[in-house]
């Protein structure tokens, strides 16, 4: 006997949880007129460094992940410092990465699971990330994150200066779609094989115009129509075969940006597999790269900037179901270089270019 068809779908959902409209939380976590400053004039360096009218380089540094809401904000202030001291020759902004694509299985980020258990509170984890990136603005600290989830925008999207699409994921027509429209500059990684031809394409899709389904302010599924986000650009981070960003490598992504008519304009994440996946490695990969820029002629320089994975403590942990047990300021997914290092690191990068600059000025000054 035939067994009848009761049901066609959710065969293997186990349960729908409704989550708060985006503008129901954007209006109990405001954006405050100081964190909307920093975000605005944040977008804005950045959009300067990208087209060659502002000479500083860009940092994008701090965290693998923001697992500890302390933690994150004592992070924050020592940048917010350093930045101050630094300003004049690096644009630094921090990494609030809130969301953590996985090849198999593994942590999610804190917005898939704020309390590190399996619960899975996204409600919660959206509350906290908006709360912390109120905070992180309001000390003028302009944020960075890698936008994985499409809703996700909806809720943080207004709090980011910076934003990324990782190497799991430039591949991806969704997220090229959702890059297309939004409203600060995104930079676009190479695949995990390390060609970086599949983030150049991701770049020329996310500056057209798209269609798609997404959802709006109230949380109501609608069609998303984009103009286009012309502040895209190249990031190198390595892959399976190893690191990508030697000289001839970096060569070989200008020329193909060239080619595709793109701006030539590059960043190197000095973590992943251009470190090896060893921190210990990430400070020689920054050295390296500014050492090699410091020497080339200005209309050859094609270096953006640089992304350091930084936490208050050097390292990382596994994640153990004793949440007590966790090392403060340690990462809980991949290894960093702890503040000392990043100090050391960005201060050395600042005394370095400032002379570069200078000696450049006066070149022309006397040639003049």
């Amino acid at each position: 006997m035939t067994t009848p068809i009761t049901s066609t779908q959710d065969l293997h959902v186990q349960a729908m949880s409704p989550l708060t409209p985006p503008i129901v939380l954007r209006e109990q976590l405001p954006l405050t007129e100081r964190a909307a400053q920093t975000v605005l004039k944040g977008r804005e360096a950045i959009r300067r460094v990208l087209d060659g009218r502002d000479e500083r380089l860009l940092v994008i540094v701090g965290p693998c992940s923001i697992h500890d809401e302390t933690a994150a904000l004592e992070y924050a202030d020592r940048l917010a410092d350093l930045a101050r001291r630094v300003e004049e020759t690096l644009l630094v902004v921090m990494r609030v990465y809130f969301e953590k694509p996985r090849t198999t299985v593994g942590w999610k980020g804190l917005i898939n699971d704020p309390h590190l258990d399996d619960s899975f509170d996204m409600q919660t984890g959206l509350r906290i990330a908006r709360r912390l990136l109120v905070a992180i603005n309001e000390k003028g600290v302009p944020a960075a994150t890698e936008l994985l989830e499409p809703i996700t925008p909806q809720y943080l999207a207004d709090l980011i200066a910076w934003t990324a699409i990782g190497a799991r994921t430039t591949e991806s027509p969704t997220h090229r779609q959702m890059a297309s429209g939004l409203s600060m500059p995104v930079g676009f990684k190479n695949g995990t094989d390390g060609d970086c031809q599949t983030a150049i394409d991701a770049l020329i899709s996310a500056r057209a115009p798209h269609a798609f389904l997404g959802i709006d302010a109230e949380g109501r599924t609608c069609v998303v129509q984009t103009r286009g986000n012309p502040w895209g650009h190249l990031i190198l981070r390595g892959g399976r075969g190893g690191p990508n960003h030697s000289p001839e490598q970096l060569a070989d992504a200008v020329a193909r940006l060239n080619a595709a008519n793109l701006p030539a304009r590059v960043m190197i994440d000095c973590s992943h597999a251009n470190s090896n996946k060893n921190p210990a490695e990430q400070g020689r990969v920054f050295r390296s790269v500014l050492k090699r820029t410091l020497e080339e002629p200005p209309p050859e320089r094609h270096l953006l900037g640089l992304m350091l994975e930084s936490h208050l403590f050097p390292g990382n942990q596994p994640l153990t179901s004793n949440r007590a047990a966790l090392r403060y300021g340690v990462s809980i997914t991949d290894g960093c270089i702890g503040w000392d290092e990043t100090e050391s690191l960005l201060l050395q990068a600042h005394q370095e270019w400032r002379a570069h600059l200078r000696s450049r000025y006066t070149a022309a000054f006397t040639s003049a």
